[in-house]
C-alpha cells in the first residue's frame, strides 16, 4: 500500500498569466504558496477475489473491470498514463472541499500520479510531477487549467513561478527570514464563500478573452515583481495587502464570471471591517476569498463574517510527498 500527502495552495498574485496561452508569447509569473491543507491518495494493488478488477473510492466509488470505463478524468488519465495494467484500489481524501479555488484538482492529479509511480517502485523528482501533470490536464484530459497548481503541489513551499515559453518553468522559493514569515502569515485570512464552482467552466471564457486583456494581465504580472520587493524590504506589510486589493480589481475585470454579487457583498464586509485586500482564490466564481488585514482587525472581520467558515492554516514547504511505502500486494509480491 502506497499513500501520498499533497498540499493545496493559495496564490496571491499573477494568476492568469499561467496559462499556456499567455505564456508561450509573454512572460508569466504567480507568487504563490502551499499550505498545510492536503489531498491524500491511498493505493493499492486490489487483490483478484472480486467480480471488478479496480475499485475508485472518492465522493462517488467505481467498480470497474477496465482502466477505460472510469469516469473520473484525472484517475483514468492517470493510470493509462502510467500504464497500470494490474488491478489497483485508489482512495481519495482531502481536507478541504473540491472547486474551491485552492488548486485541489491539479493536488489530485499530482498526488496520485506520485503514487502510482511509488507502486512501480519509482521516485520522480518534482519537476517531473508537475509537467506530467500539466501535460495530462491540458493535453490529455483538455482541461481549462492554467500551470501553477501543478507546479505549486509537486514543489510545495511560498515561490514566485516564472512561466515563458513552451517549455519554460522556473520555481524561486521566496526566502523571508522566519520572523516576517510567520509576521506575513498571521496577516492572512482565509474564508469559505459558502458554494464551490467548476473553475474550468470560467476559465474558458478567461481564456478566450487574453488577447483582449494583454493590459490587464500585464499588469498582473508585473504586480507579482512589486508584491515580492515589498516582502523582500523594509516596507510595511500593509502596502502588500493594499496592492493585492489593487490586484483584484484587475483580476475581476478579465471575465464577468469571476466575482459575483454575494463575492462582492463579502470582500465590501471584510474592507468594512478593516480589512486591506484581498481577493478569490482560483479562477473565481466562488469557493475561498483570501483576506489580508492585521492581526489585531481579523476578530472585527470574524465577526462581521460570522455566517462564514473561517479555515486556520499554515504554511508548508515539502509539496507532494509520500508517507506511507509498502509495496508489496497481499500474495507479498511487489
Amino acid at each position: 500500500m502506497i499513500i501520498s500527502r499533497t498540499p493545496f495552495r493559495i496564490s496571491f498574485f499573477g494568476g492568469g498569466t499561467d496559462y499556456p496561452v499567455w505564456y508561450k508569447e509573454n512572460k508569466g509569473s504567480v507568487l504563490a504558496t502551499t499550505i498545510n491543507k492536503y489531498c491524500y491518495i491511498t493505493c493499492r494493488y486490489l487483490p483478484p477475489f472480486f467480480k471488478h478488477k479496480s475499485r475508485l473510492v472518492y465522493s462517488v466509488i467505481e467498480n470497474i473491470k477496465d482502466v477505460s470505463e472510469i469516469s473520473h478524468p484525472s484517475a483514468r488519465a492517470c493510470l493509462q498514463y502510467m500504464k497500470i495494467t494490474k488491478g489497483v484500489e485508489i482512495h481519495h481524501d482531502g481536507d478541504l472541499p473540491a472547486r474551491a479555488g485552492l488548486g485541489t484538482s491539479s493536488s489530485f492529479t499530482v498526488g496520485l500520479l506520485h503514487t502510482l509511480y511509488a507502486l512501480k517502485g519509482t521516485m520522480p523528482t518534482k519537476r517531473q510531477l508537475a509537467l506530467n501533470a500539466i501535460k495530462l490536464e491540458q493535453k490529455v484530459m483538455e482541461e481549462n487549467v492554467g500551470s501553477q497548481d501543478q507546479v505549486l503541489a509537486a514543489f510545495g513551499g511560498f515561490n514566485l513561478v516564472e512561466f515563458g515559453g513552451r517549455n519554460h518553468i522556473n520555481v524561486l522559493p521566496v526566502t523571508l527570514n522566519a520572523k516576517k514569515l510567520k509576521l506575513f502569515e498571521n496577516h492572512l485570512m482565509l474564508v469559505f464563500s459558502g458554494f464551490s464552482r467548476t473553475a474550468s467552466d470560467i476559465a474558458r471564457d478567461q481564456i478566450k478573452n487574453t488577447k483582449n486583456k494583454k493590459k490587464e494581465l500585464n499588469d498582473m504580472q508585473q504586480m507579482t515583481g512589486e508584491a515580492l520587493n515589498i516582502l523582500n524590504s523594509n516596507t510595511d506589510l500593509r502596502d502588500f495587502g493594499k496592492l493585492l486589493h489593487e490586484n483584484w480589481q484587475v483580476k475581476r475585470s478579465l471575465t464577468r464570471k469571476i466575482s459575483t454579487p454575494l463575492i462582492d457583498d463579502i470582500y465590501s464586509n471584510a474592507k468594512a471591517a478593516g480589512a486591506l485586500g484581498g481577493k478569490v482564490l482560483g479562477a473565481g466564481g466562488g469557493g475561498f476569498i483570501i483576506i489580508f488585514a492585521k492581526p489585531e482587525i481579523q476578530p472585527k472581520i470574524k465577526k462581521r463574517l460570522s455566517k462564514l467558515l473561517h479555515v486556520p492554516f499554515k504554511f508548508e514547504d515539502l509539496g507532494s510527498q509520500i508517507i506511507f511505502y509498502s509495496p508489496y500486494d497481499s500474495f507479498g509480491n511487489r
